[in-house]
């Protein structure tokens, strides 16, 4: 069974203070990994501080795991020691790749959902986790162009690596949608078809709809459609643990706090069989 550690929200370092100051009721925080891959410094010791009062995962960008570059294990490494000294509940990245040829794109790009890259995808985290030590969750990432090469949909893609692989998803519940309107299937046809003891996390967050096509910003409130199809989520997987991601023009606290508690109450609608 998938541990369910209730509602949290991303840590971010205006919030710092605040945190440190008021201890607010959150049940976790999300921390994005690399900005705490180094020696020490003050972002370093607010995190240890805050880590005496609070569970944190670890949230990563830079994995690559689908990159054709070999593994980057100066960096699994530097993750590694990390994770020993915060002992998150879990460590996560994403289903992309985001540099080749030792250059970084600085975003996370979709793959071509076939057989080859899944056996990539599949020997490349079976090596990662061998190399931690522990399951590493995947996030589906936002899309905006398909591949020619693409044989299946992407809930199949993701669905057959896991299978192989034994890893777990952090499924962002904003990219479901925003993919979906831009490539013009059903979100829920995509959730149906993920299995629920794969899930370990949600992700909520806002994005720019542009009418035509939308964009996956985290630089807004999460829009009604979003909780809309989360609280579908909930009927399919059940509870989950979930936090609010905002990356951009980042709001008080307390802003993200009442989200977060609205993602709770809608939590308190879902049928007791479902959760």
């Amino acid at each position: 069974m998938n541990k369910f550690i209730g509602y949290g929200l991303g840590l971010r370092t205006v919030h710092y203070q605040h945190v440190l100051e008021h201890r607010p009721d959150v049940d976790w925080f999300e921390v994005h990994s690399e900005n705490f891959m180094v020696a020490g410094g003050k972002p370093k010791y607010n995190l240890h501080a805050i880590r005496e009062h609070y569970p944190l995962v670890l949230h990563g960008v830079s994995m690559s795991i689908g990159s054709t570059d070999p593994l980057d294990f100066d960096y699994l490494k530097k993750l590694k020691t990390l994770v020993a000294e915060v002992q998150p509940e879990w460590i996560s990245d994403h289903f992309c790749w985001t540099s080749v040829g030792k250059v970084n794109s600085h975003d996370l790009l979709p793959m071509p959902y076939n057989e080859e890259a899944i056996q990539h995808l599949v020997d490349r985290i079976s090596q990662v986790q061998d190399f931690m030590g522990r399951q590493v969750l995947f996030e589906n990432v936002s899309s905006y162009l398909t591949y020619k090469n693409s044989e299946m949909e992407e809930w199949e893609f993701i669905s057959e690596i896991v299978k192989r692989s034994d890893c777990k998803i952090l499924l962002d519940i904003n990219n479901i949608y925003v993919s979906s309107r831009n490539h013009g299937y059903s979100p829920h046809e995509f959730m149906k078809h993920i299995d629920p003891s794969c899930v370990q996390q949600f992700h909520l967050a806002g994005h720019e709809d542009c009418g035509e096509y939308v964009i996956d910003t985290h630089d807004h409130d999460v829009p009604d459609p979003v909780w809309e199809l989360y609280a579908d989520a909930l009927k399919h997987f059940g509870l989950v643990s979930t936090m609010i991601e905002r990356d951009d023009n980042i709001p008080e606290f307390v802003e993200l706090q009442a989200e977060m508690n609205h993602a709770k109450e809608i939590a308190k609608t879902v049928p007791p069989q479902a959760a």
